[in-house]
């Protein structure tokens, strides 16, 4: 299997941090790219993205190629010794196409057909989209498969970012036929789907049309299976675009750009991930979240999670403000320098961004870039450029691995359900669910791996599940198995509820769970906006109380108050060599902390000192370990490391990151 990239011949034995961003020159004068060239070296950038949305420009009219722009940019960046990452141009259709192929634009739930006029338009669906991207991939796969300067194929561009669902009629058709795979018989689909409920029964496949609008709630299963049909599409897509470029190009790497945590819960990526050599990433913070840092590390260890802990490629993130947010807020002093080098911290082997050059034209136009509309003579750019001289420094750390002895599990169907209707609460959130568990784990310095439910547990001492609703019986034993083998595991509320059809398991919740977890449910009592309940170990719960029933489990806390007052609230259970946890209600950041604190201890997962809001992560190779001491606080902190920070050179044995800065502690091992 290829490398994640194949740099070119002129990098010899190096193998460096890649840094760069999505680059544009069709947008700009050919004045300008031999500016961009100057910059870029200045910069320190070694890989650039290029073609993302170029297919109006190398395919003008249905009949007509024009690849001799892309030619002289691709030989320009060679000559300058810039390795490229080359997008396969699928994302976005010319508006040629969908004005030959109007059938092949999204239809709404609510039937409107939307047209061309923005980006990922195309229905994933579509024979017509398919034929044509494919098209266009054959030639450039054969024009510039043996370039000198390619580095690694672009499938697409953030598959799903616009057009996850599609309601057409060749969605209905393809939904059909995807179904008829899944469940082979009618009697089968009505029975997983309880069609019986409110005279859904169908007698006839073509009966069955996607979740469109309707009089009041729909089929939730009906609108599940949707989901994964849609998700399983896109993934069609991927497979055709690589497959091609594999058949085509075998030595060289083939990636997409996933969009990390957020649109897991749409997309099941870790049904795409055997489809590409290296997985990559798109985060860009939240500025409104005064703690976006955490959000942005959240999305750096689903990225290695999804990369079963393997090293993976940061492809887009933003310089300063990007232009969507409500109110788009510029990155304030030392924000790049720090967001850049968690990322590389948590896994990544490069830091590239969107975009090279802040567009004059379009709607990113005010979209911040490495070049800003200020250019080059800005404190953006010397900051570009700093940032790049860093990276260059932290070449021996490239291929290490991040450190997590802890996996933080995402069942992405689960994900997937807690957006539909008709649920307990309202206030069920499986992302914030997700986030509180892993803001925990962060403040107590503790690195997870955010894993599919399918990855394999037992590289972990600790495993956090909240919210995995959907759960069927092999997937409990799989955790029983890993408890029993000395496994530590924190399960919280509405997991194991129902199967992947999301029929309930009978006997009471935790369903699936019950035996493993030694607890019995007989009904949920979620709380309303605002209440909220005493634990007797002094923690609060919020959203969510159940009447717990300790079977053969131990009580560690009960609810002092609220709808289930006097039940147990937190149990633990003895299982073989390990301990399963049941946590029954959202404890607050509090209660949250001191739990995490206990079952870590518990689980001897190794404990690292340091203060508050100083981020403390490992990276470790073979012959030395790279130790990143990110202070986001506002005071200086002292460390004691007998190393050398390969970021200023300074050694040990104390070695201080003041307000704001990075170190990376560089410490053989052996």
């Amino acid at each position: 299997m290829p490398g994640p990239i194949r740099w070119p011949a002129w990098f010899g034995d190096l193998t460096p941090v890649a840094y760069g961003a999505d680059y544009y020159p069709e947008q700009w004068p050919e004045e300008v790219w031999a500016d961009d060239m100057a910059l870029m070296a200045q910069a320190g950038v070694n890989l650039v993205t290029v073609g993302v949305f170029a297919w109006a420009k190398l395919q003008p009219t249905p009949d007509s190629w024009d690849f001799g722009w892309l030619d002289r940019v691709l030989d320009l960046l060679a000559e300058h010794r810039i390795a490229v990452d080359l997008a396969t141009a699928t994302a976005s259709t010319p508006p040629w196409f969908t004005t030959r192929h109007p059938h092949s634009a999204l239809v709404t739930a609510q039937g409107v057909r939307l047209t061309h006029g923005s980006r990922q338009v195309w229905c994933p669906s579509s024979p017509a989209y398919r034929r044509a991207s494919l098209e266009l991939v054959e030639r450039l796969a054969a024009r510039y498969g043996d370039h000198p300067g390619l580095a690694l194929w672009h499938v697409s561009n953030e598959l799903g970012c616009h057009n996850a669902v599609c309601y057409c009629d060749q969605s209905a058709t393809s939904f059909r036929a995807w179904l008829k795979l899944r469940y082979g018989t009618l009697d089968n689909l009505n029975w997983a789907w309880g069609t019986d409920f409110w005279s859904q029964r169908y007698g006839a496949w073509e009966e069955i049309l996607p979740p469109r609008a309707t009089s009041s709630f729909g089929n939730p299963t009906h609108q599940l299976d949707y989901m994964r049909f849609s998700s399983d599409e896109l993934r069609g897509q991927l497979a055709a675009e690589a497959g091609l470029l594999r058949r085509l190009t075998p030595e060289m790497p083939v990636m997409t750009n996933l969009m990390l945590p957020s649109a897991w819960g749409d997309l099941d990526y870790a049904r795409w991930v055997d489809l590409v050599d290296v997985v990559a990433n798109d985060h860009y913070t939240d500025s409104a979240d005064p703690r976006r840092h955490v959000g942005l590390a959240l999305a750096a260890d689903a990225s290695r999670g999804l990369a079963a802990g393997q090293p993976w490629l940061l492809v887009e993130h933003s310089t300063s403000a990007v232009n969507w947010q409500p109110i788009n807020r510029a990155k304030g002093p030392g924000e790049l320098r720090r967001d850049s080098l968690v990322h590389l911290a948590r896994g990544a082997d490069s830091v590239l961004f969107f975009q090279w050059r802040a567009s004059q034209a379009g709607a990113e136009r005010h979209h911040s870039a490495m070049v800003p509309h200020a250019g080059p003579d800005s404190e953006l750019f010397r900051q570009v450029q700093a940032l790049g001289a860093d990276l260059a420094r932290l070449a021996p750390l490239v291929g290490s691995q991040t450190v997590a002895p802890i996996g933080l599990v995402v069942d992405q169907p689960s994900w997937a359900a807690s957006r539909l209707d008709c649920l307990p609460s309202h206030r069920l959130d499986f992302e914030a669910g997700l986030r509180a568990w892993y803001e925990a784990l962060w403040d107590a310095h503790l690195t997870c791996d955010v894993i599919p439910s399918s990855a394999a547990f037992d590289r972990y001492r600790l495993l956090i599940v909240p919210h995995w609703s959907l759960m069927d019986l092999v997937q409990a034993e799989r955790l029983r198995d890993y408890v029993e083998a000395g496994g530590h595991l924190v399960v919280t509320f509405f997991s194991g509820v129902a199967d992947a059809s999301q029929r309930v398991h009978l006997g009471g919740y935790p369903g699936a769970l019950r035996d493993l977890l030694g607890v019995r449910v007989e009904e949920f009592r979620p709380l309303l906006d605002g209440e909220r309940v005493q634990l007797s170990d002094g923690a609060v719960g919020t959203i969510w109380t159940e009447p717990v029933q300790a079977v053969d489990a131990t009580v560690l806390a009960r609810y002092l108050d609220g709808p289930s007052a006097s039940y147990p609230a937190v149990t633990r259970a003895e299982r073989g060599r390990g301990l399963a946890w049941y946590v029954s209600t959202q404890l607050d950041s509090a209660g949250l902390g001191e739990l995490v604190d206990r079952v870590a201890e518990q689980a001897q997962v190794p404990r690292i000192d340091a203060p508050a809001d100083v981020e403390i992560v490992i990276r470790r190779g073979p012959t030395a370990q790279y130790t990143f001491v990110i202070n986001h606080s506002t005071e200086d902190v002292g460390l004691r490391f007998n190393g050398v920070d390969l970021l200023t050179g300074d050694r040990g044995p104390v070695i201080v990151a003041p307000a704001g800065a990075v170190r990376v502690v560089e410490q053989p091992l052996g």
